[in-house]
């Protein structure tokens, strides 16, 4: 495996900072929290709830929070504040703008179009590699529900660990599936490699993005896991597997690594976007690099992907709560 730890482009410009209130093993870990998306699949709930067309992870849903704000406090739980990346797209800024008004320029990935989680993540990855080099990385989407945020957030600080003793190896976070849901995708297990208390660690075998419901209810039946599409590594690992799996996306952002952080970022990257194709990281990165991975099953956390109104929906049913602005809630409507 090549090291990448000598290439010219990963030279940190700067020190990584000690949190105070986080002991010294947690110093080098980092977040990227993904909230470019467009969520136009959630769009007739959204439009009911917020009166507008913003994306669904900028939408208060429940408690008055948004999906973003409930994602930073969550994820706060295992990395600071100060060493999370937030990736979001231009044309949100009306939506974001006050959300994240807390968070410091450096801290703040926007980009020019969004161009699929393929981009989001190689640009993240290589503006945490400027400054954090050596840095161990956690990826969570920004539309996710959580009942149990402390026991979920307690199987991340276990990928954390176990990112310091297997450095070359990914970790996904896999969902215990309640259902044989056939708009997920699923991660097939192979033989467990590593163990930590209750917590099990499992190579990856294979991918099955939305099975047939007779193909779901197998997958189920044997012990496959919903993909959750958070995941665990170091961000060295993460890049030496992307530039494997779509290398001319890769080298088209490394030829602009030495302008991020500087000036030049801004049209550098608006010129490079211009010229993306949308790339599909689960598709397009992980399903072509199975041993670069390992699972680790998640149970009893109350996960749900917002994908759809009627998972949303599904939701508030389960947890007995409606948002205020769907009076229409609990009839056969499901926009």
């Amino acid at each position: 495996m090549t090291d990448y730890s000598n290439e010219h482009w990963i030279s940190p410009r700067s020190s990584e900072r000690t949190v105070g209130s986080f002991d010294s093993e947690r110093t080098n870990r980092w977040a990227v929290i993904l909230a470019g998306g467009d969520g136009k699949r959630l769009r007739p709930l959204t439009r009911l709830i917020a009166g507008d067309e913003r994306p669904k992870q900028f939408c208060s849903f429940l408690d008055g929070e948004t999906l973003l704000e409930q994602t930073r406090r969550r994820v706060a739980f295992s990395v600071p504040p100060s060493q999370t990346l937030i990736v979001v797209t231009e044309a949100h800024e009306p939506f974001y703008t006050s959300l994240l008004s807390d968070v410091p320029a450096d801290r703040l990935i926007e980009q020019p179009a969004n161009k699929g989680t393929a981009p989001a993540i190689l640009y993240s990855l290589l503006r945490l590699a400027a400054v954090a080099p050596t840095a161990t990385v956690a990826l969570f989407p920004s539309d996710h529900y959580f009942f149990d945020e402390e026991r979920f957030m307690a199987h991340v600080a276990s990928a954390f660990e176990s990112a310091d003793l297997n450095p070359h190896l990914i970790t996904l976070l896999g969902m215990a599936p309640e259902n044989a849901e056939v708009e997920y995708g699923w991660i097939e297990p192979d033989r467990p490699i590593s163990s930590k208390g209750s917590f099990t660690f499992y190579r990856v075998r294979r991918f099955w993005e939305k099975p047939s419901h007779v193909l779901a209810a197998k997958l189920m039946a044997e012990g496959c896991l919903w993909n959750s599409f958070v995941m665990v590594g170091r961000a060295q690992a993460l890049l030496h597997m992307t530039q494997k799996a779509v290398s001319l996306l890769y080298s088209n952002f490394a030829n602009v690594f030495s302008d991020l952080t500087t000036a030049r970022e801004e049209s550098s990257i608006r010129a490079l976007y211009s010229n993306l194709t949308s790339t599909n990281f689960s598709r397009d990165v992980l399903t072509k690099c199975p041993e670069k991975l390992a699972v680790l099953a998640v149970s009893e956390v109350g996960w749900s992907d917002w994908g759809s109104p009627q998972r949303a929906r599904a939701t508030f049913a389960r947890i007995g709560t409606t948002p205020a602005r769907l009076p229409e809630f609990g009839n056969a409507r499901s926009s």
